[in-house]
């Protein structure tokens, strides 16, 4: 049985799946955000209490909204801000009593979307976040591919690509630069720079309806997403680039970004890459955490 966790900024989510992927068990409790201790015995009772439900012990993957350090082995770039600075897999494990798999939330995304999702199947994964933030993550083969700064894929600090006058130098990110992809191509971001306060979803179903303007500021938010992407492709070329998070709702995305992709492309198109949307929704964060895990003999 794999056990995954999603450590996320509002709740906590556990998940339990069978050798088959599917689910034996799940529930959620509100995630204590800036109680570090909180946060390691709040995972350690949803462990103890699924593996009683369920009467087994399991394999332990766990998403955060950050990275475990290589070198340092602490965890750095959360923004769930108590973990920052802290020894996360290590202390999870102590509380668990056997070892512990941790990575960034965008790789769960990867992971699962690779082993049981939309690019099931498909050997090279991009996983893109676009909802509050942006995140990403890689999955080679299934596997989440982090590197060896614990950062892979995390392209929402590189700035905007092929940037128009009007786009520079951009707005300020938390991240202490200016112009990352974040401030432009996240839900928040779109919001700020082109929606007049409005939610994504309005600006939608307005320009659905016809409204110029709100048609206008989803072209251009088409551009900027298809020219980050392009970008991936050009360092990784995927077989897959499959969205996720609230912007990856809009379903036009899948018809109008590929075409200005493919006019960017080094060399030309026609462009292979696959641009999918997630399968699994908001569970595929959780059950990328369990995938981080393959099949193993039973936890002693």
């Amino acid at each position: 049985m794999r056990l995954g966790i999603d450590l996320g900024g509002t709740k906590t989510e556990i998940v339990a799946l069978r050798p088959d992927g599917s689910e034996a068990y799940r529930t959620r409790v509100p995630t204590p955000r800036t109680e570090y201790r909180a946060i390691i015995a709040t995972i350690a009772g949803l462990v103890t209490q699924a593996e009683a439900e369920l009467g087994a012990r399991g394999t332990v993957g766990i998403g955060i909204p950050g990275t475990v350090d290589g070198i340092t082995g602490r965890v750095k770039n959360a923004n769930t801000q108590c973990l920052n600075g802290h020894p996360f897999d290590h202390d999870m494990s102590d509380a668990l009593g056997r070892p512990v798999r941790v990575t960034n939330d965008a790789n769960c995304l990867a992971a699962s979307e690779a082993s049981d999702g939309a690019a099931a199947g498909l050997d090279v994964v991009f996983a893109v976040i676009i909802g509050t933030g942006t995140g990403g993550g890689v999955a080679l083969k299934g596997q989440v591919w982090a590197g060896p700064n614990g950062i892979g894929g995390e392209w929402g600090h590189n700035p905007l690509p092929w940037p128009k006058p009007e786009e520079l130098p951009g707005r300020p990110c938390y991240c202490g630069k200016s112009g990352c992809l974040e401030t432009w191509i996240s839900g928040t971001g779109f919001e700020l720079t082109e929606g007049r306060g409005y939610k994504v979803k309005d600006i939608a179903a307005a320009a659905k309806a016809g409204d110029a303007w709100a048609e206008a500021a989803v072209q251009t938010y088409e551009d900027r997403l298809a020219r980050a992407l392009t970008t991936v492709i050009h360092i990784l070329d995927p077989d897959a680039i499959v969205l996720g998070g609230g912007v990856s709702n809009l379903d036009r995305l899948y018809t109008n970004v590929p075409p200005r992709i493919e006019a960017l492309l080094f060399g030309g198109g026609p462009l292979r890459t696959r641009l999918l949307k997630n399968r699994h929704g908001d569970s595929s964060g959780v059950r990328g955490a369990a995938w981080l895990w393959p099949v193993l003999p039973p936890v002693p």
